[in-house]
C-alpha cells in the first residue's frame, strides 16, 4: 500500500551552499521510484508517494543524492500522518495564529533524549520557547530567528542529532500539498 511522505533536505540552497534545482530533485525522486512527486519552495521540500519506509527512504535518498545530484545533506522523511499529528499537537496555538513566521518546526533525524532536552533548554540565552514531541521540535522565535542565538547549530549540538527547520506557514503548505 503506497504512502505519502514528505522529505524534508537540511542546508540546501543556503547561499551557493548544496545547491540543488527543485526538477533536479524531482527527477531524483523518480528515478529512485518515487511516484507523484512534486517539489514546494527552493529550500528542499518534496511529496511524494512510496511503498517503503522512512527510514528506509532516508537511505536511498541520502545515497541517490550524493551519486546523482553531488549533494552531501540529510533528508528528513515523514508520513502525511506524522505532520497531521505534528500541526494537531502544535503547544503555540497563539504563535500559530498570530506571528506563524516566528514558530518553527524542526524535524529531527532521531528522537533525543529528555536529558538532551534539558541541555537545550539550558541553553536558550533570549525569549525563545521549546517544546520537544518525538522527533520534532517547535520553537518560536518572538524577535525573529536571524536574531536569534538558538540556532540549528546549537539545536543539533545540544539534542546530538541533525535539525532542519520550517516555518509554521511553510508546514502547513506542505501538509495541504501532501
Amino acid at each position: 500500500m503506497s504512502t505519502t511522505y514528505i522529505a524534508l533536505l537540511r542546508a540546501v540552497n543556503l547561499g551557493a551552499h548544496n545547491k540543488v534545482a527543485m526538477a533536479d530533485l524531482r527527477e531524483l525522486l523518480g528515478t529512485l521510484g518515487m511516484r507523484n512527486t512534486r517539489t514546494l519552495l527552493q529550500s528542499g521540500n518534496a511529496v511524494f508517494e512510496s511503498d517503503l519506509s522512512s527510514s528506509e527512504l532516508e537511505r536511498i535518498l541520502e545515497a541517490g543524492a550524493r551519486t546523482q545530484l553531488r549533494l552531501s545533506t540529510d533528508f528528513m522523511v515523514r508520513t502525511k500522518r506524522s505532520l497531521v499529528n505534528l500541526v494537531a499537537a502544535n503547544p503555540f496555538h497563539k504563535e500559530a495564529a498570530n506571528d506563524p513566521g516566528h514558530l518553527v518546526a524542526m524535524f529531527l533525524k532521531a528522537r533525543p533524549a529528555a536529558t538532551a532536552i534539558a541541555t537545550l533548554q539550558g541553553a536558550i540565552r533570549g525569549r525563545e520557547s521549546v517544546r520537544a514531541k518525538g522527533r520534532e521540535l517547535y520553537v518560536v522565535y518572538p524577535d525573529g530567528i536571524g536574531n536569534s542565538r538558538l540556532t540549528t547549530a546549537v539545536i543539533e549540538r545540544a539534542l546530538g542529532t541533525r535539525a532542519t527547520g520550517r516555518n509554521w506557514n511553510t508546514v502547513l503548505k506542505l501538509l495541504r500539498l501532501a
